[in-house]
């Protein structure tokens, strides 16, 4: 045995070893003593993660990805009014070619159809045909489901509300964050 076989078969003195490092303390301020928040957001981090698993699944069982599903949710919401290619990138976040992709397979699987505006003859809007309608009332009843399952019925009007105010708080940060990041670009 070599002087380097032999030392890596002794057994290591735990007072010969550097020290492991230590994670820093990260210190949250406790804003809720009763951790009703900490609870709430706990709560809607799981509601998040199951809600992508179950999209997800509900998807690919379709041949869809989660977010074909999401845009035909989106027309599903106009009420048979269209949707611009614009205001669905919008919507959805894509680019302009991610967005073309997206309308091209879906009206290749029939889920969408292309139609002219009749309000800018340069503009089409995009309207689910009775495949895509499908798709979404099948989606969708799986969470109808759930809330029915889930929600009494006399509670669901103020979780509706609390929802919506919520996405409003949320949107007026996204927008205060997208301003400041704004601002803070230009100034040299």
């Amino acid at each position: 045995m070599t002087d380097t076989t032999t030392a890596l078969a002794r057994p290591l003195d735990a007072a010969q070893l550097p020290p492991a490092p230590v994670s820093p303390t990260v210190s949250i301020p406790e804003v809720d003593p009763d951790g009703d928040v900490a609870k709430l957001m706990t709560a809607f981090r799981v509601l998040q993660m199951q809600h992508a698993r179950v999209l997800h699944h509900e998807s690919s069982t379709r041949g869809l990805n989660a977010t074909d599903a999401r845009f035909v949710f989106f027309l599903a919401s106009a009420d048979g009014e269209g949707i611009t290619p614009k205001q669905a990138g919008e919507y959805l976040e894509l680019s302009t070619g991610a967005m073309t992709s997206l309308i091209d397979r879906l009206e290749k699987r029939d889920h969408i159809e292309r139609r002219p505006n009749p309000d800018d003859r340069r503009s089409i809007l995009l309207h689910l045909t009775p495949s895509g309608s499908e798709v979404a009332r099948e989606i969708g009843a799986v969470y109808s489901s759930a809330f029915r399952e889930v929600i009494a019925p006399a509670d669901r009007a103020g979780l509706a509300d609390a929802f919506d105010r919520l996405g409003a708080a949320l949107e007026r940060h996204s927008r205060s964050v997208s301003v400041a990041g704004t601002i803070a670009g230009l100034q040299p």
